[in-house]
């Protein structure tokens, strides 16, 4: 088989002189249930139509059973895509991404009650989801696992445990100086002392980084892959892509290791069930995030990471131009043919704002037009810490504008929980996780619970922000859903004769015989209608008629063939 070959190659190239039989002998196991999973194949490129609907499954509605309860709710909505953000067993102290194991589902999930921890309770959740025509991805930390993984806990205890090699030790602290500090203002060094040795890390210092180095390592987690793969799961968001392999004297990203471990990741899944979604998370320019997808044998998809500050740049400048200038083929390269982005208006759940994708100048810009309070400073300026609802100044015509520039622009689009209905701040639970973890973390700001009952009184409530963002970005995604062009189709920019430029964000969408013109008014004043004449006869699909001015930070689709 070619994915067979492809893995044994890469395992020459990543481990040469090491004998492959671990790696024949977890294809052997593995074998066993390809032939069901074969059976289940799945459509490759499903993840082009789709509209993904991040959440925290706590957070969201308790647990697994809770959620399962408002499937309906999300099908009605228009999503059929569900990302969970970390579900795997974790000491929960930087939300769930420090994994403790990676076979679990965390009890709490599984019965809030803590009477039970039944994976069942997942799968019947899967089972349910799938049964609505929603698929489900969830996030696993490829790069670090949690300090109180077992693998690391017996890394700890004697420099002979034959887990010692899963991680990264050394008395040398000047080892990997190259490596940037991601977490600024929150660790000041990537090595943390542990015993009489320090073992690395990329992230918070109770996340250690595992070494790829040991190919242990590296099957070890193709068997973790393929465990939630054969469960049903329908794709993974591989966190933390960039930083997998390191190497002494390098930044420690992109290496040519890093790439050869996500084409195994690749091909393994492949191999057992073609079409489960691989998703890298590359906090990267989009020219370094492109390489993740490769020829169509690394990653399906990735974040286009630079699209989101932009968007919320042209919207303060009242001007479309950063948003053209992001997406033209001199900063955003083709992509491979089933290659995908993956767009969101904030990385979850901050505004990042890293200087690895934007410039000093844009990150000061957009700190200043959007970081209204002290508290929503995330990183020293290169984050904030806001919901959607409060960037915008719980302003419904932007929030609106900001999901139509992001659902009719390529790529499949990412809708945070709570965000479709203006979910605020929340800073009761952002005390309360401070006291928990002991970390100023004020992501722990755009988390918290949703109130059910008071959501369903603000939605009856049409004059309220919710049920003005909720009823208008409901009908935006059911539109979408029955239109291919704006997942599959092509982009082509258009200046609208007699409007100074960048004032109006307008651009063609066309897909096989499907063509589409979209206009966005970034300005907070009514402009007067001169569209051009291909769509001189064109009819809003919203309004049902032809646009005769256009609204303060309106908008309108118009499909022209």
């Amino acid at each position: 088989m070619q994915q067979r070959d492809i893995l044994f190659g890469i395992w020459e190239r990543l481990y040469p002189g090491v004998p492959a039989s671990d790696l024949e002998q977890f294809l052997a196991a593995g074998e066993n249930s390809q032939a069901v999973l074969q059976k289940d194949e799945i459509q490759a490129d499903w993840y082009k139509d789709a509209v993904v609907y991040s959440l925290y499954a706590d957070l969201f509605n308790n647990d697994f059973a809770g959620l399962t309860q408002k499937l309906d709710y999300l099908h009605e909505l228009g999503i059929n895509c569900i990302w969970l953000l970390p579900v795997l067993d974790s000491p929960m102290r930087d939300a769930g991404f420090d994994i403790s194991n990676y076979y679990q589902i965390r009890a709490d999930l599984l019965d809030k009650s803590g009477k039970s921890a039944d994976q069942q309770v997942f799968l019947q959740f899967l089972a349910e989801a799938h049964k609505k025509g929603i698929r489900v991805i969830f996030d696993i930390s490829m790069n670090h696992t949690s300090d109180e993984h077992p693998w690391f806990v017996e890394a700890s205890k004697s420099k002979d445990n034959p887990y010692r090699n899963y991680y990264i030790w050394s008395n040398n602290t000047d080892l990997y100086k190259e490596a940037r500090i991601i977490f600024k203002g929150i660790e000041s060094s990537n090595w943390e002392k542990k015993g009489d040795e320090y073992f690395f890390h990329r992230f918070f210092n109770f996340q250690p980084d595992l070494n790829y180095r040991n190919p242990q390592v590296l099957l070890e987690m193709c068997r973790i892959l393929h465990f939630w793969q054969a469960a049903g799961v329908d794709g993974f968001r591989a966190d933390a892509t960039p930083y997998i392999w390191k190497v002494d004297g390098t930044d420690c990203e992109n290496l040519t290791e890093t790439h050869l471990v996500v084409k195994f990741f690749r091909a393994m899944l492949d191999y057992f069930k073609p079409g489960t979604l691989l998703l890298a998370e590359a906090c990267q320019q989009p020219a370094k995030v492109v390489e993740y997808m490769g020829n169509d044998d690394e990653c399906h998809a990735a974040y286009h990471f630079p699209l989101m500050p932009r968007i919320y740049k042209s919207i303060a400048m009242q001007n479309g131009n950063p948003i053209e200038e992001t997406l033209s083929s001199a900063f955003t390269p083709e992509l491979p043919a089933h290659g995908q982005w993956f767009t969101f208006l904030r990385c979850h759940d901050e505004l990042s704002l890293e200087l690895v994708y934007v410039t000093e100048e844009e990150r000061k810009y957009i700190h200043q037009q959007y970081c209204l309070k002290p508290e929503w400073d995330f990183r020293l300026g290169e984050g904030i810490s806001a919901r959607l609802s409060e960037l915008m100044q719980r302003d419904y015509r932007r929030i609106l504008l900001a999901y139509s520039i992001i659902l009719s622009l390529p790529g499949t689009p990412v809708i945070y929980y709570g965000d479709e209905f203006g979910k605020l701040n929340d800073e009761t639970y952002y005390n309360e996780m401070i006291q928990l973890t002991g970390k100023d973390d004020t992501r722990f700001l755009v988390r918290g619970k949703i109130n059910w009952n008071e959501l369903a009184e603000n939605l009856s409530d049409i004059n309220s922000l919710s049920s003005k963002i909720y009823e208008k970005l409901k009908q935006m995604l059911h539109i979408r859903n029955q239109h291919k062009t704006f997942g599959r189709g092509k982009l082509e920019f258009i200046k609208m004769p007699g409007y100074p430029n960048g004032q109006l964000l307008s651009f063609i969408r066309s897909y096989q015989d499907e063509e589409w013109m979209v206009i966005h008014n970034l300005t907070d004043h009514v402009l007067p209608v001169a569209l051009p004449e291909a769509a001189d006869r064109a009819i809003d699909i919203f309004s049902g008629t032809k646009p005769d001015q256009f609204e303060p930070y309106g908008f309108c689709w118009l499909q022209i063939s």
